[in-house]
């Protein structure tokens, strides 16, 4: 007889997978992927060198604590130790958070453009998605209170925001949390932090430091390279963290991970290198591609968003065409952007590659 299958809990079924950015083109041994917001320096020598060294060490669990990491992340950015939360990536940092504070019924808030993994593991939980309509590719500090109810229980904010590159000043970060209740938790995903210039923003963590309801995440995968160890860290008050560490899984971050981080947070070479890369390229990217009729997003993050209005020229069209020129970005349908392409701002040659091949594409 047959016996019916195991079924997920409801809902599980209608969440739309995550896609993460293409990196293959058929018949292209080597194309450019430009499409995951990667470091296109790579990690640093000195990270390279402690994931080579830790080698001799993975038959050994890690430290569940993050002891070592944890201590050079405090020291790092001025935080108190045991108010910080170690993840597989800071994807897992978010799963963690709406694991430990939504029940089916409660619902986040975020940005209609805001980042996915947000959504995705809320609704595993069972809860709403609240989109706060952004209208000019920028969180909007009143629409987002005006998704806030009885219900709502996390705030999340990308700042800088992917994909659309758009930041919140501190002014307007202070003015959300001010105007959010008590029990509402206020997430500030600072992922692209490191490459930020614009004078107007701010760091939360200053503000996270005072405040019973306040998150900011960070990443190693984008200015030190590390994607593909998936380390992110939250600094929360501490109710919040001791909460989280009873659900953490004990292992959740590996050996060379947590060594290669720690020698990330010291390579500032590397880091500077990496900024210096962006600063110079992103404004001659976004120069150029506008000179050829596009719309670029202002950016404070390493991609820009590029946005192709009309049907002859459409952000299809223009994806195909830099795959024929072995170049892979991002399509952001899934975030309803559907004019819209993604570009990781690359090495010299890569830009020069996107901007050429752009360039065709206008005058076709």
């Amino acid at each position: 007889m047959t016996q019916a299958a195991p079924q997920p809990k409801p809902g599980i079924l209608d969440i739309a997978p995550y896609v993460g950015g293409k990196s293959a083109i058929a018949g292209i041994a080597e194309p450019m992927k430009l499409s995951s917001n990667e470091n296109m320096l790579g990690a640093g020598e000195k990270a390279r060198a402690a994931y080579e060294a830790a080698i001799r060490n993975i038959h050994i669990y890690p430290d569940g604590r993050a002891n070592k990491l944890r201590a050079a992340v405090a020291e790092t950015h001025g935080l108190e130790a045991e108010r910080l939360i170690f993840g597989n990536g800071s994807d897992e940092v978010f799963a963690l958070l709406n694991q430990t504070y939504l029940t089916a019924g409660d619902n986040i808030v975020t940005g209609q453009y805001g980042f996915l993994a947000y959504r995705i593991s809320a609704l595993g939980c069972e809860a709403e998605v609240k989109l706060a309509p952004e209208p000019g590719y920028k969180a909007e500090v009143d629409a987002l209170l005006g998704e806030v109810d009885e219900r709502t229980k996390i705030v999340y904010v990308s700042n800088p925001s992917n994909p659309t590159g758009s930041w919140n000043s501190g002014e307007e970060i202070r003015r959300l949390h001010e105007a959010l209740p008590a029990h509402v938790l206020l997430v500030i995903d600072e992922a692209y932090a490191e490459y930020v210039t614009e004078p107007d923003w701010e760091t939360a963590f200053p503000l996270a430091r005072e405040a019973n309801n306040i998150v900011v995440t960070r990443t190693f995968s984008k200015i030190h390279g590390l994607g593909g160890l998936r380390i992110g860290f939250g600094y929360a008050p501490l109710p919040v963290s001791e909460a989280i560490d009873r659900i953490r899984l004990p292992f959740n971050v590996s050996v060379p991970g947590l060594e290669a981080a720690t020698a990330a947070l010291a390579d500032e070479a590397h880091q500077k290198a990496s900024r210096e890369l962006i600063q110079t390229w992103r404004p001659r990217l976004t120069q150029a591609i506008r000179g050829f009729g596009f719309t670029v997003l202002p950016s404070a993050g390493n991609f820009i968003l590029v946005l192709f209005p009309d049907e002859k020229r459409s952000a299809t069209a223009a994806n195909d065409y830099l795959n024929s020129k072995g170049i892979i970005v991002r399509q952001v349908g899934g975030y309803g952007i559907h004019d819209g392409l993604r570009i990781t701002v690359g090495t010299e040659d890569q830009n020069r590659a996107v901007i050429d091949a752009l360039s065709e594409f206008a005058a076709s």
